[in-house]
This record gives C-alpha cells, sequence and structure tokens, in this order.
C-alpha cells in the first residue's frame, strides 16, 4: 500500500515545486495514481527523495518475489510475470536496497495486494480490505517482528452417540447425537470473538463436525474448509481456484494422532456391562491409569506420545509463526496435550476431566502457554478469559460487523 503515500508525499513536497520550476505540469490523478513524468521529476527533489527510499525499504522487507505491473490486471506466483507493454515497470527485488521505477509513459501506478500468498496487481486503487501490520520504523534492523502472541483453544467434540448409549468407542468413528450438535454450536458462541487462522482435528467425524459446527458461529464467517491431501489425485480435485475464496476460508487439517485412544476389545461394549464383568477397579484402571492399557489397546500414555509428538511437530510451530489455532480433539488426546501445556504429572494428569463440547483457551507468548480457562460467551459480561490483543480483536469486530 505504498502508492498512496507516495502519492502524499509528491503532493506536498513535490508538486509546488514543481510548478513553480515548470518541469512539468502533470496534474495528480488521485490517491495512489501519478504520472511516470511527475515521479521523474519528484525524484530530483532532495525532499522526497530521503521519503522515497524510506518507502521503499519499507515496502521490501514484506515483499516476496519481483512484482511487474503490466495492464489492467495480472496476477503473480512465486515467478515474476514479464509483459512488452507501455506501461511502466514497479520492482520490488527482495534483499536487495534498490527500488526501481520504468520510464515508459503511464496514466497510473498499479496498486498491488497481497492476499494468501499470491500478489496481483490491478489499475485499482489500494484496497483497504486486507489491512497488513507495519514494520518498525527502525530501518536498520532487517530481522521481521516476532508474533507478540497467539491464541490457542482446544475442544472436547461434542456427545456422540456411542456416548449416549454408554458405549466403550475409542477410534470408532461415530457422529454426534443432537445434544452433541447444540454442544458444538454452543462451543462456537463461545469463541466468536477469537480469531482463528488454522483448525486441527483428528480423523473422526464427531472431532470434525464439532469444528465445522463451532465454526458457523464465527463472526469473521470464514468457511472451514478440510485439507484432502491422502493422494496427489485427492489435492487436485479440492483444489480452490478463487484467491478471493481462499482468503474467506479457514484450512481444516485432519491427523490420526489426534484420535481418541483405541480402546481395543473394550471399543462398542456397554460400559456398565463391562464393569460388572471384569469388576469396577479393573474397569477403572485400564480407563484411568496413565500406562496401563485394556486388551489389546492404548494406554494414556501412548497416546500421548503420538498426540504431544504431533502438537510439537506440526501445530507447536504455527503458534510460533502467530497463528491462531483450534483443535477440535478427543477426552485423552487433549488431556494428552494439556499434559504436556501444563507441565502435569502422569498422576495429575489422570485425575483431568474434560467436558463435551466446553472449549479452553491458551495464550502462547514468548515460548510460554498460559492457560486463560474456558472463553466467555459473546453476551456475558466477564472478560477474564481476554487478553489486550483478544480485547482489541473484539472491538474490530465490533466496528466491523
Amino acid at each position: 500500500g505504498c502508492a498512496a503515500e507516495l502519492a502524499n508525499c509528491c503532493l506536498a513536497e513535490c508538486v509546488p515545486r514543481c510548478l513553480r520550476l515548470e518541469c512539468c505540469r502533470l496534474p495528480c490523478c488521485g490517491a495512489g495514481r501519478l504520472p511516470v513524468a511527475l515521479l521523474q521529476c519528484c525524484s530530483a527533489c532532495s525532499a522526497a527523495r530521503l521519503r522515497l527510499a524510506r518507502m521503499a525499504s519499507m515496502v521490501l522487507r514484506q515483499t516476496i518475489g519481483v512484482v511487474q505491473s503490466a495492464g489492467p490486471s495480472c496476477s503473480y506466483g512465486p515467478s515474476s510475470c514479464h509483459h512488452d507493454s507501455q506501461y511502466a515497470s514497479v520492482k520490488f527485488l527482495p534483499k536487495v536496497n534498490k527500488f526501481s521505477l520504468g520510464h515508459s509513459t503511464i496514466d497510473s501506478f498499479s496498486s498491488i495486494q497481497k492476499r494468501s500468498g499470491v500478489i496481483q496487481a490491478s489499475t485499482s486503487q489500494v484496497s483497504a480490505m486486507d489491512t497488513i501490520s507495519s514494520p518498525s520504523d527502525d530501518l536498520t534492523n532487517d530481522k521481521p517482528k516476532k508474533p507478540s502472541e497467539a491464541s490457542l483453544i482446544l475442544i472436547r467434540h461434542g456427545e456422540s452417540m456411542w456416548n449416549e448409549k454408554n458405549l466403550f468407542t475409542g477410534c470408532v468413528d461415530v457422529p454426534l447425537t443432537t445434544k452433541g450438535v447444540e454442544e458444538a454450536i454452543e462451543a462456537g458462541k463461545r469463541i466468536s470473538n477469537i480469531p482463528v487462522d488454522m483448525i486441527f482435528t483428528s480423523a473422526l467425524i464427531r472431532a470434525q463436525m464439532t469444528a465445522m459446527l463451532a465454526m458457523t458461529q464465527h463472526r469473521r464467517r470464514k468457511v472451514p474448509i478440510i485439507m484432502h491431501n491422502e493422494s496427489e489425485q485427492a489435492k487436485q480435485w479440492s483444489e480452490v481456484y478463487s484467491e478471493e475464496t481462499i482468503s474467506q476460508s479457514i484450512s481444516v487439517v485432519t491427523a490420526w494422532q489426534l484420535n481418541e485412544r483405541m480402546y481395543g476389545e473394550l471399543q462398542g461394549l456397554n460400559k456398565q456391562e463391562t464393569a460388572d464383568r471384569y469388576g469396577k477397579e479393573k474397569v477403572h484402571e485400564w480407563r484411568r491409569s496413565y500406562d496401563i492399557p485394556p486388551p489389546n489397546g492404548e494406554s494414556l500414555e501412548m497416546c500421548a506420545e503420538r498426540a504431544v509428538a504431533y502438537f510439537k511437530e506440526n501445530i507447536e510451530p504455527q503458534l510460533q509463526a502467530g497463528k491462531n489455532i483450534m483443535i477440535a480433539a478427543h477426552g485423552n488426546s487433549l488431556r494428552s496435550i494439556i499434559m504436556y501445556l501444563d507441565a502435569l504429572t502422569s498422576q495429575e494428569v489422570i485425575s483431568l476431566e474434560l467436558s463435551t463440547g466446553i472449549p479452553l483457551l491458551y495464550i502462547f507468548k514468548e515460548g510460554k502457554f498460559m492457560r486463560r480457562g474456558s472463553p466467555v460467551g459473546p453476551t456475558e459480561a466477564g472478560v477474564y478469559a481476554y487478553t489486550k490483543r483478544l480485547a482489541v480483536y473484539r472491538q474490530k469486530l465490533d466496528e466491523m460487523l
């Protein structure tokens, strides 16, 4: 968005001087649209030169690749797009302290928009739809500023049809009940003012339903889209070709590592009947001990090994990059992750109970996780779960929507 600032600079300092010196009398076409002849004139002005250098340096730090304006509309990927035309070119060269302006005749500069990793150029004015954080004024610091904090939301899926029947479910893939759907929607209301950039769920439908239904209540109205990476064909067939649509979507990554722990030979059995058959103490040991698995099943320790390893490898780097993450999963896989986040002992984690459909909020800041409790609903007065950054985000939502 440097074109508008460039226009203001030239209008304020160069145009009056240029008119007095009669080196050009070309009128300005409006914020963000300047004739090249005027720019060439401005570049001779020492007062403007410093401004141009500062703005060029600012743009260089947030622009990747080489961008050239080439007519009414042109989209750019990783490689440059080259056209022979009468239009001027604007080049942003990464890691090179250079800002070059073309010398051909042009009526206006192209505005540059960055959307979902694709840079687009068009002759329209700079869009105010997507705002980006301003870089530091300290031009000597080339390192990007680290994100101050990120949000992590954990949601145990709503009631499943086997929860309702009091059956051991484990890794059997069963859907939510009507009550479970309502719990997922209520969870969505509780997180409706918290930013979500990416969603992780297990490979089981009850967790995926919970994530999808929760996002129907979010105030940004972004659409969750499940990423299908199981094969090249699946990737191709689920490709989205609209950058505008992508910008209004949220990626949903499914991972079997976030599945509920596998209950082995208990899966499908009635919990009460199993207790009557094997004894309450034995069943309690299978269900609540840390390192004793049910017959041919997983212990909580085994579940934690895969769930925490996946979290460290795939989710924590996203938080470090400033992404706000939601995880919709299961009682035992989430207990495992909470054990890691809160540094719980094996004895402490076995007594941890998670209610279905109740989200937990963590703040990731300076490499540490801080639990903020359960986010309050949008109409409730309490704000104990929010940080200053989340309060500002909510205020922006109120102003926008």
